[in-house]
């Protein structure tokens, strides 16, 4: 194993997360056995030039840390595997994490293949759920490249808001342009209530 000197020692010291479940995924803890389909997937420029800190190629060495760097979270902050509840199958990656001013960021990303198919809003809302059900946060924030039509369109049915725009540094496109959106907790809800 290249990321960590053994499964165990990797087991012991992970971040416990809930595992979620909505009506066609489960969304929990990457682990080791997922490290081929996450650099397939991950090797995407399509996917990484929407990432800021996704590495282009990305080969299954990058999966290894990143899935080693997941369970190193802290309680207000949880990466997850997004996987198929029909057949086990990783589809993607969703997280909740703190940004360098402290505040709480929802980011996701899937594998092309599974682009169009409502899955990344069904694993967003899974994560605002749990974001404002167990955190005690009054708002989550996010963000997305200008041109990311599709992430956009899934921020906004969460209920999310735009605050402005700004620049990121992307390891696979360099410096882009980036929609900031907040969710606060009265917003979120009401519109769970209207679900």
């Amino acid at each position: 194993m290249a990321a960590c000197e053994s499964e165990r020692e990797f087991l012991k010291d992970r971040h416990e997360a809930p595992v979620l479940a909505t009506h066609r995924l489960v969304l929990r803890e990457p682990r080791m056995a997922d490290a081929e389909q996450l650099a397939r997937l991950a090797n995407n420029i399509k996917v990484a030039a929407m990432m800021t800190g996704m590495p282009h190629p990305y080969t299954r060495g990058d999966a290894e840390v990143f899935i080693c760097r997941a369970g190193e979270a802290d309680a207000t902050a949880s990466t997850y595997a997004v996987t198929s509840k029909q057949n086990g199958s990783f589809l993607g990656c969703a997280g909740l994490s703190s940004d360098r001013e402290g505040k709480l960021q929802l980011g996701f990303w899937l594998g092309e293949p599974h682009w169009g198919k409502g899955y990344a809003t069904e694993a967003a809302h899974a994560l605002v759920d749990l974001a404002f059900d167990r955190l005690a946060v009054e708002r989550l924030h996010t963000r997305c490249r200008l041109a990311n039509t599709a992430s956009r369109r899934v921020i906004e049915k969460c209920g999310f808001q735009f605050t402005g725009i700004g620049l990121l540094n992307s390891i696979a496109a360099g410096q882009f342009s980036a929609e900031h959106f907040t969710l606060d907790r009265r917003v979120w809800a009401s519109l769970k209530g209207w679900r």
